[in-house]
C-alpha cells in the first residue's frame, strides 16, 4: 500500500472532520479561546486524540496491510495496540480531538459537531462497519467482537 492511499484516507477522513469542518465552523462563528484552565484541558484532550490516531493508523498500515477507508480497507483484522482495550480507537481519538477543540475555543457549534459525529459513528459501526469486518474476517472477528467493547474500553488488555 502506498503512502498516497494513506495519505489521501486521512485527508479525506480524519482531517477533513477535526480540522477543515472545525476551521469552517470556527471562520463561521468567531473564534475566541476559552479560560485557561478549559484551553489546558482541551490541547490535552487534542494532543491524546492525535496521539491515538497515529498509532492506530500505523497499526492499520503495518499489521492490517490497509488504510483507515471503505475503499482501501485492511486486510488483516488488527488486534494489537488500544485495539486490545476496545474496538474503535480510531474515532475514540477522532472524538477526543473534536472535545478539546470545543473546549479550547468554547464554542458550542464545535460541540454539536461532535455530538453530531459522535451520533453518525453510533449508528455506522453496528449497521454498517461491524456487518462488513464479520465478512471479511468471520470467526476471528467473531471472538474479538465478543470480547473486546465497541467504545468503552476494557481495563485489562485482550489476548
Amino acid at each position: 500500500m502506498s503512502v498516497w492511499h494513506h495519505v489521501r484516507a486521512v485527508v479525506l477522513l480524519p482531517f477533513t472532520v477535526t480540522v477543515v469542518v472545525p476551521g469552517i465552523v470556527l471562520w463561521r462563528t468567531g473564534v475566541e479561546v476559552s479560560a485557561w484552565p478549559l484551553a489546558v484541558a482541551g490541547a490535552a484532550l487534542i494532543s491524546l486524540g492525535l496521539a491515538l490516531l497515529a498509532w492506530t493508523l500505523a497499526l492499520f498500515a503495518r499489521i492490517g496491510r490497509g488504510t483507515l477507508s471503505p475503499w482501501d480497507p485492511t486486510t488483516r483484522l488488527v488486534v494489537a495496540g488500544p485495539y486490545r482495550h476496545v474496538r474503535n480507537p480510531m474515532i475514540s481519538g477522532v472524538l477526543a480531538v473534536l472535545l478539546g477543540e470545543s473546549s479550547v475555543f468554547a464554542s458550542l457549534p464545535l460541540l454539536l459537531w461532535f455530538a453530531a459525529v459522535l451520533a453518525v459513528n453510533a449508528v455506522y459501526f453496528p449497521l454498517v462497519e461491524e456487518p462488513g469486518l464479520r465478512r471479511r474476517f468471520g470467526a476471528e472477528y467473531d471472538r474479538y467482537r465478543a470480547n473486546v467493547p465497541r467504545w468503552i474500553p476494557r481495563f485489562r488488555p485482550w489476548n
